[in-house]
């Protein structure tokens, strides 16, 4: 079963602890960097080069202090050269900056497109109770956000930490070897500092929190609004919501001012108290050691720059830990859907698709949905459709005929029982040669928001301009679409806003008919439309129903009465079947019940 994603902020931004199993996750993640990992080893051997020149520029500002001094002799005696060598390493450190972000960008642009790739590719190949189970704005964080945060990982953080280490370490031994004493003054301060770290970063991480869970909730206002106005307005609560919305938002200026405040405290006693406290402190002994001859002022000058390059390093570890955390956290949800089964195999080229003749056969199908494994929905159902002939399925809302359909093209696997098509189980075929053989055109359209042309186009990637015309005229399209001023070039906009009901119907049908399919099923196609409207669409629907297998849901009776069969629903099973004069005949039956309820009884049969 599909695991359900939640799709809060908090959730986004929610940090796991780095232990064995976080790193393996991110090392997991880490795979897609392998093609570019020569990008990555150069980027590294530059963030060395880069970090060294960053060291040896403190020893090199102690010298240029020292050749002030009368005592200084060789390289280091004249303070026109030392400036210049300053010079030359900056420059040096520039170009090494410069390639290190050259290449870990190559590197890191190239490592998230093929994550991104995968990752929609990844989503296509699930099946339909993944995303029944999913919420949309959830996969859309998991493809932006997350892969934001990786990004930074990949870019940003990993560079910063190997970079902080390599200052700590390197630093750590130059003044050590340097001045012993003055190294373990130093390190004294350490403890003080790492507490302050630790004590506010925790606390400060926990106000942050905070204020992005306010601002969920206030995003969650502007989305339930937005996505339902038209009932906002129905109500005339627009300034009920702007009250919702005010009240949220002062939660969160509330809540991120009380964050500011100690996030002030914390770096006025992190920085002015601890780091430079501790500068002090070395300053105080280091001028001790001067005035006894065992350093010089250019020593320490370069042991005080060390010390702050070190606390530096080690204040930046915090943020970078807790970088880290956000990152395990991101690859953790990632790799949930990676790893996720799917129904597809997109990496691999499409099987020819072998020709049917569209006879289907269902034979004591059972099933219950996964989200509901109490309630059967289909009941030892059994039916059968003859190629090129037209059936229908009626009854009760929630009697099954949906999933009826939903079960032929694999939406969900049928529990007991079997669906065949020419004889052969639709579980054995090829899915994406099952699902090319079946069209659908459904009560509710959903259009994408480009052009007409593309819509159409969409049964048929890569279909000329004559195919999609001639698909237009046949399903009674044309005379509007060349009616608009930019004719298949008109932007329908989102979900086809900018159409009508019956435009939309039509834009599907000539779809369907470019996609020339062997099985056709109409999901209660006519059902929301006027009657001018739907008069147009029957004729387009007749044109697409000629000579193909024919699946029709309908609650209007009316628009039935001409197929080869109707079958009727009912808990779960085939209760009543035959054409509707046979039907709308019988005495006592459901379809006769049906009839009733929506015809005059001198109109029945």
């Amino acid at each position: 079963m599909a695991k359900r994603f939640r799709s809060d902020v908090s959730e986004d931004d929610k940090k796991v602890k780095v232990n064995k199993q976080g790193l393996q996750h991110l090392r997991q993640i880490f795979g897609f960097i392998r093609p570019y990992r020569g990008y990555f080893a150069g980027g590294l051997l530059f963030l060395l080069f880069s970090s060294l020149m960053s060291m040896v520029f403190p020893f090199i500002t102690g010298k240029l202090v020292d050749s002030v001094g009368e005592n200084t002799e060789g390289l280091f005696a004249n303070r026109n050269q030392i400036a210049l060598f300053m010079i030359g390493i900056l420059v040096l450190q520039g170009l090494f900056s410069y390639s290190r972000i050259w290449l870990f960008a190559k590197m890191v642009e190239q490592a998230l497109r093929d994550i991104r790739l995968a990752l929609y590719q990844k989503m296509m190949s699930l099946g339909i109770p993944f995303f029944e189970q999913s919420r949309v704005g959830e996969l859309n964080s998991r493809i932006t956000n997350d892969i934001t945060q990786l990004q930074s990982t990949f870019s940003t953080t990993l560079a910063e930490l190997l970079r902080q280490i390599a200052i700590l370490i390197v630093g750590i031994g130059i003044i050590a070897f340097r001045s012993p004493q003055l190294t373990l003054v130093m390190l004294l301060s350490f403890p003080v500092l790492i507490v302050a770290a630790i004590f506010f970063g925790k606390f400060i991480r926990k106000l942050s929190k905070q204020v992005q869970d306010d601002l969920a909730q206030a995003n969650t206002v502007v989305e339930e609004t937005l996505q339902a106005v038209q009932v906002v307005k129905s109500f005339t609560n627009e300034r009920y919501e702007v009250g919702r919305y005010s009240t949220a938002l002062e939660r969160v200026v509330r809540n991120a001012l009380s964050a500011a405040r100690y996030r002030g405290l914390f770096f006025a006693s992190f920085i002015i108290f601890s780091l430079f406290g501790g500068i002090v402190l070395v300053l105080w002994y280091g001028l001790g050691l001067v005035a006894e001859g065992t350093m010089t002022i250019g020593d320490l000058v370069s042991f005080i720059i060390y010390t702050m390059f070190i606390g530096g390093a080690v204040g930046g570890m915090g943020d970078l830990y807790g970088q880290l955390q956000k990152s395990i956290g991101a690859s953790e949800r990632v790799l949930d859907i990676l790893n996720t089964p799917g129904e597809l195999d997109l990496t691999q080229p499409e099987v020819p698709v072998p020709a049917l003749r569209g006879h289907v056969t269902y034979e004591h199908v059972r099933f219950a949905y996964p989200t509901r494994p109490d309630v059967t929905v289909l009941k030892d159902l059994s039916l059968e459709v003859l190629p090129g002939q037209k059936i229908a399925l009626v009854g009760h809302s929630g009697a099954g005929k949906s999933t009826i359909v939903q079960l032929l093209m694999r939406f969900h696997q049928v529990e007991g029982g079997r669906i065949c098509i020419d004889d052969q189980p639709v579980h054995d075929m090829d899915l994406t040669a099952l699902r090319h053989h079946i069209g659908i055109v459904p009560q509710e359209v959903m259009l994408f928001g480009g052009t007409i042309r593309e819509n159409i186009a969409y049964g048929k990637p890569g279909a000329t301009e004559q195919e999609v015309i001639e698909a237009a005229r046949k399903a009674n399209a044309w005379s509007f679409i060349s009616a608009f001023p930019e004719g298949l070039s008109t932007v329908v906009g989102e979900r086809g806003v900018k159409l009508s009901g019956g435009q939309r119907q039509r834009i599907a049908i000539a779809r369907a008919i470019l996609k020339n399919p062997t099985i056709l099923v109409l999901d209660e196609a006519t059902s929301s439309l006027d009657a001018e409207s739907e008069r147009v669409v029957q004729e387009a629907l007749d044109v697409l129903m000629e000579n193909r297998t024919t699946i029709i849901i309908a609650h209007r009776l009316a628009t039935i009465r001409k197929v080869d069969r109707i079958y009727v629903i009912g808990d779960g099973q085939v209760v009543e079947a035959g054409t509707h004069a046979e039907l709308a005949h019988l005495e006592e039956g459901v379809y006769q019940h049906l009839l009733r309820l929506q015809f005059e009884p001198q109109q029945v049969g």
